[in-house]
């Protein structure tokens, strides 16, 4: 059996130190910004605190863009020629083209050797993916006995955030110039959850920001008998005021400290959501009801 790589890319978020602990490769996407013809690599060349510098500095809002085949195909010849099986990860195929971009490139090289598995979701909602295939993979699992293994997780990630304000959603287009004003005159800070491969405004909690935090603490053990406790994030997208050791301090003693990992997001995830935002990602397996 041929040795695995397990590759995503850079919207996982997950911290420098679990990247070389579980030996994960990661390939950047890419952040532009207006009247700058920088070509920024995420995590690379650019972290989500110089990009709100810039952003406030300039007055604008940043634009990403996903890895294209080429880049792709340069990354996984690098691993097939030295004999190793792929199986990759990353922003889902309803966010961005990335996935799709990953799986043409795969298809370049020969049957077999790169599985691709679609998150449907993004950060470290992808993450915990990520982290699942490290424990598949060194428990001697091949890539294609991985994947099998992955893909039903999909469906079982719960993947939330509150957001402080809705400025770089609207300016990025993603959210309406009404919604926007309202959200501020009623103190809204809305919770996003992924569903279906998509992000939703899943709850419109009013009041401070620490009440939008509490609703996602509540939901957490609320699902807390059915969490997969191999693995949990608390993930932050910068200037987040303690609100991740404040949630820390919350949950930590009905959850393995150990396996409760705060990480910060990347400058693609940031640049959507802006500074202040904090989410519990979890996979998470109830009964039907």
């Amino acid at each position: 059996m041929r040795k695995v790589i397990i590759m995503a890319d850079s919207t996982v978020d997950l911290s420098p130190e679990l990247i070389a602990l579980n030996d994960i490769v990661i390939v950047p996407l890419h952040v532009h910004l207006k009247d700058d013809n920088t070509d920024y690599l995420d995590g690379i060349t650019i972290k989500a605190d110089e990009l709100y510098d810039i952003c406030e500095q300039k007055n604008t809002i940043p634009s990403t863009s996903a890895i294209n085949v080429a880049e792709f195909v340069d990354y996984f010849k690098n691993y097939i020629q030295n004999g190793y099986d792929i199986i990759f990860t990353g922003i889902g195929s309803t966010m961005s083209s990335t996935y799709n971009n990953a799986c043409l490139a795969a298809s370049e090289f020969e049957e077999g050797r790169i599985e691709c598995v679609d998150s449907l979701n993004l950060s470290t909602g992808t993450g915990l993916l990520v982290m699942k295939m490290a424990i598949y993979r060194n428990e001697g699992l091949d890539v294609h006995q991985i994947a099998e293994k992955v893909r039903p997780l999909v469906s079982k990630v719960s993947a939330k955030f509150c957001i402080d304000t809705l400025d770089y959603l609207h300016k990025g287009g993603r959210c309406g110039g009404m919604t926007k004003v309202l959200a501020n005159l009623l103190h809204i800070h809305p919770i996003c959850k992924v569903i279906d491969g998509k992000l939703t405004v899943y709850s419109k909690p009013r009041g401070k920001y620490e009440k939008a935090v509490d609703e996602q603490i509540k939901e957490f053990y609320d699902d807390l008998p059915y969490i997969d406790k191999d693995c949990l994030f608390i993930t932050h997208s910068a200037r987040i005021d303690g609100m991740d050791q404040y949630i820390f301090d919350k949950i930590s003693n009905d959850f393995p400290k150990e396996n409760i990992h705060i990480t910060s997001a990347g400058s693609v995830v940031s640049s959507h959501c802006g500074p202040k935002t904090v989410g519990i990602l979890y996979i998470v397996d109830k009964p039907e009801e």
